[in-house]
């Protein structure tokens, strides 16, 4: 039963802290696999030309930035292992039913461009039940803060819900 999972503990829980490095080929590869050809994402020149001081990920780059950009050498030795998202799924799992990506948003504070070193904090900032045709849906709300490793400047929020149905 889905009332066994307190969802008001999991509010707050971190799902990850972690440094990426965005690099040209995972950018202009994402780029192509969401069938934008745009030179903007191959090109510094073209990148220079729409006023880019290097090549910018396409939007919707951060929801895979930890896949392709996370190097162990560049993690700091004190960040604590977190389970990320699993936290909240795996009582929900266990339950049977199925897991739906329900919705992504990005709030920019600039371009995330390759070359950017960037420090990502999140956390489990919503968890709530509806009920629907018979069925619990159950919404866990992450967010992720990205900023510049160097500077600390915030440079995108990535929100993520994800639904578990039973």
């Amino acid at each position: 039963m889905t009332d066994q999972v307190n969802l008001e503990a999991l509010i707050g829980v971190v799902t990850t802290t972690s440094t990426v490095v965005v690099e040209r080929g995972p950018v202009a590869f994402f780029a192509s696999s969401v069938f934008d050809e745009s030179e903007v994402y191959t090109s510094e020149a073209a990148a220079n030309l729409q006023g880019f001081d290097a090549i910018p990920a396409p939007p919707t780059f951060p929801f895979v930035m930890e896949n392709w950009g996370r190097f162990s050498d560049v993690q700091e030795s004190d960040e604590p292992q977190n389970p990320g998202i699993m936290v909240a799924l795996a009582p929900l799992l266990a339950q049977g039913g199925l897991i739906l990506h329900g919705e992504q948003s990005f709030s920019y504070h600039r371009a995330v461009q390759v070359g950017d070193v960037l420090k990502g904090h999140g956390t489990i900032v919503d968890a709530y039940r509806k009920e629907s045709k018979g069925k619990t849906m159950t919404f866990v709300v992450t967010e992720t803060l990205w900023s510049d490793a160097e500077t600390g400047d915030p440079v995108v929020s990535a929100r993520f819900n994800v639904i578990h149905r039973s």
